[in-house]
């Protein structure tokens, strides 16, 4: 975690829970048009959005913890390329909840299911 992310954001990091790494691995890379690393910890495997300088998180194999509709709702930022990112969202094995549509002066958001059947936000301060 960066310093700029300790001292100016509330929110710092994020697990989403995975029933299968790989498979969910394929979908973040191609729906986000990222980077993501698979690693290991002490025989924890997971995997690590790329970040760089702002916040991040990683996919963390606990099945049990998917949750399909509700919880927290968790943005990703695909500036400029939501239909792409949506498009991408159900031949990558996920599910489109709500299609793209403008959410006021913050832009638009599609709301979906991952290949995992997390629900998550689709972010884009144009409609592009």
């Amino acid at each position: 975690m960066s310093d700029f992310n300790s001292e100016h954001n509330i929110g710092v990091w994020f697990d989403i829970p995975v029933k299968d790494l790989d498979r969910s691995v394929k979908f973040y890379s191609e729906v986000l048009g990222m980077n993501v690393q698979k690693k290991s910890f002490e025989d924890v495997n997971f995997a690590v959005l790329e970040h760089k300088e702002g916040n991040g998180g990683c996919l963390v194999p606990r099945g049990d913890e998917v949750a399909t509709n509700g919880g927290i709702l968790v943005y990703f930022n695909v500036h400029g390329r939501i239909q792409d990112a949506v498009a991408k969202t159900t031949s990558h094995g996920g599910e489109i909840v709500l299609p793209v549509h403008a959410i006021g002066p913050h832009g638009f958001r599609a709301i979906v299911l991952d290949s995992e059947g997390n629900r998550i936000a689709l972010h884009s301060q144009i409609d592009e």
